[in-house]
């Protein structure tokens, strides 16, 4: 083809005239920029809106852009639930992420030998160990940390990913999946650790526990006895642990609380429950329990006057947790017998009271006057205060201070309703009445206060284990018991006090510090054992007075046919 000359003009060269411009296609590119943030056009592409010239050797850009805006709503259309009208990007993640609902076939047992049961502790609080929260926890049972959810959003979920912790157990439904996968696991090799976290026994198990001596073993093979297992002391909740531990030992009561349906109860009820079920757990996987959970919620409930940083008094913890622990269980206030407490502990007293007048003179102060108006009321106790004579304030001959012993039958005169005790300005006599509780609870005080100390009686309580007779301190009813016959009570568990000389940065250079622990009497092998915290050893039962008895529990013997063993 011949060149033309730079001065000859195109027009003359080419005989037709050039192709008339073209607009280009615009439907959809005002969507296409919305679509693409602005862009208008593939990279090397020049696209002509509203009348500008593209290049004729270039491919149709606008096609393809608008092509492509079709198939990303046909792909948000077929991700998206429902109509598709949802965006991407705010569906929830388990939408987005399919979730596998059974493991692979020939997979059933994936991960399980990761499992960790030595370092599994579900004594302690529910709370998620990142949120703190005790909605929908889960266990890891390869670390034994708590994490809430197991959701593609959750802790667990995370834990999962970043760790290599795979197993965990729902602390509510004890249902095991695996994460992230996020399928449930059922395999029998589980149920060991299904039955750790929330132990329960059959009615005919619960029914040999004081008859058959039956011995445990702990995944270390350290053998135990259920129902004599070590409690753990946090900070100071020595207090505790002993009230606990008692209770836990009372027949009626331990049946009621390890055999009845109570999830429908207040959260105090239910981890009251809980662990009195792991304290008699034949399976545990150690030899010990903590309360750390049910102190949380006693320290919460009682506006942290009991909690386990500051040691409070036995009795005093005691009186409040019956008292509340009846009210939750529906009991009334004013009507007796609608709880489980009282029906197990609370009896009926009657009060004779007098105005001390000016007639007495000093040696008969303590003496009812026939003149004076005696005023008669009855009331109901769960526990009954006995008070221990003065300690001596001299040095023997010996120069040595001999501790003073009582017998338990001369404090129990205060309610043979001859006696008088004289309080401030009035003098009473109290006795007992018919019927009286299953089981009597003995304060014996030791303690008293005044503006400056507290002071502390030493005095040993001497008492037989069986057969104490309480028909002397019981007003004669006829038509309940027969009088002059005995009322038989045996001791279930004794309570008792030690002071310890500690150092102190004070000025006096040291301190007295408190040892509570508990005595408790194995009904199966008929043997006596004292808790202290997580140590548990054997008594000698000619031994048990010799220590400074503080709170006793009595059962009410069935059959008054002898006297039996003392």
């Amino acid at each position: 083809m011949v060149k033309r000359s730079a001065d000859e003009s195109l027009e003359d060269v080419i005989a037709h005239d050039s192709p008339a411009s073209k607009k280009a296609r615009v439907e959809g590119v005002d969507e296409l920029r919305a679509e693409t943030n602005g862009f208008s056009a593939l990279p090397g592409a020049r696209i002509q809106v509203a009348g500008e010239q593209r290049d004729a050797g270039e491919r149709n850009a606008n096609d393809i852009l608008i092509t492509a805006v079709k198939e990303r709503k046909e792909l948000k259309k077929a991700a998206s639930p429902g109509d598709g009208a949802d965006d991407l990007n705010e569906q929830s993640a388990y939408s987005a992420t399919a979730r596998q609902q059974a493991p692979t076939e020939g997979y059933s047992d994936l991960y399980l030998d990761t499992i960790n049961r030595s370092v599994l502790d579900f004594d302690f609080e529910k709370l998620c160990s990142v949120t703190l929260s005790n909605i929908n926890v889960y266990a890891c049972l390869v670390c034994g940390k708590y994490y809430q959810g197991r959701g593609p959003k959750s802790h667990a979920y995370f834990h999962a990913l970043e760790v290599g912790h795979h197993v965990y157990i729902n602390m509510q439904t004890k249902r095991v999946y695996v994460l992230p996968e996020g399928y449930e696991v059922k395999s029998k090799s589980l149920d060991d650790i299904k039955f750790v976290v929330d132990p329960r026994l059959s009615k005919e198990e619960v029914a040999q526990l004081d008859k058959e001596a039956k011995d445990a073993w702990d995944l270390s093979g350290k053998k135990y006895r259920p129902g004599f297992v070590g409690m753990n002391n946090i900070k100071e909740n020595d207090y505790f642990n002993v009230i606990i531990q008692t209770l836990s030992h009372v027949p009626p009561l331990r049946n009621y609380f390890m055999l009845e349906d109570l999830s429908f109860k207040p959260e105090l009820v239910q981890r009251f429950s809980v662990l009195i079920r792991k304290i008699w757990n034949i399976r545990a996987f150690k030899t010990h329990v903590s309360p750390h959970e049910l102190l949380q919620q006693i320290s919460r409930q009682s506006n942290k006057r009991f909690d386990l940083l500051q040691q409070s008094d036995p009795v005093e913890f005691l009186s409040w947790f019956l008292n509340n622990m009846h009210l939750v269980l529906g009991g009334s206030k004013t009507k007796p017998g609608t709880s489980i407490i009282h029906r197990v502990f609370q009896g009926k007293l009657k009060i004779e009271s007098q105005k001390i007048t000016a007639k007495a003179d000093a040696g008969d102060r303590l003496r009812f006057e026939e003149a004076a108006e005696v005023l008669v009321d009855t009331t109901r106790y769960l526990m009954l205060t006995l008070d221990l004579p003065a300690a001596p304030l001299f040095q023997d001959e010996l120069e040595k201070n001999i501790i003073p012993q009582v017998p338990l039958t001369a404090i129990l005169s205060k309610y043979d309703g001859l006696k008088a005790q004289e309080q401030m300005n009035t003098r009473k006599r109290y006795r007992l009445l018919h019927p009286l509780p299953p089981y009597l609870l003995f304060h014996i005080k030791r303690f008293s206060k005044n503006k400056f100390v507290t002071e502390h009686n030493p005095t040993i309580v001497i008492f037989p284990t069986r057969s104490l007779d309480m028909s002397p301190y019981v007003e004669p009813n006829p038509s309940i018991h027969p009088p002059g016959e005995p009322i038989w009570y045996d001791l279930v568990a004794n309570v008792t006090h030690e002071a310890v000389r500690t150092r102190d940065d004070s000025v006096e250079g040291e301190a007295e510090r408190k040892v509570w622990r508990v005595q408790v009497r194995d009904r199966a092998r008929d043997e006596w054992l004292e808790i202290q915290d997580l140590y548990v050893e054997k008594v000698v039962t000619e031994t048990l007075f010799t220590k400074e008895s503080y709170l006793m529990v009595w059962e009410k013997r069935k059959e008054n046919k002898g006297k039996g063993r003392s």
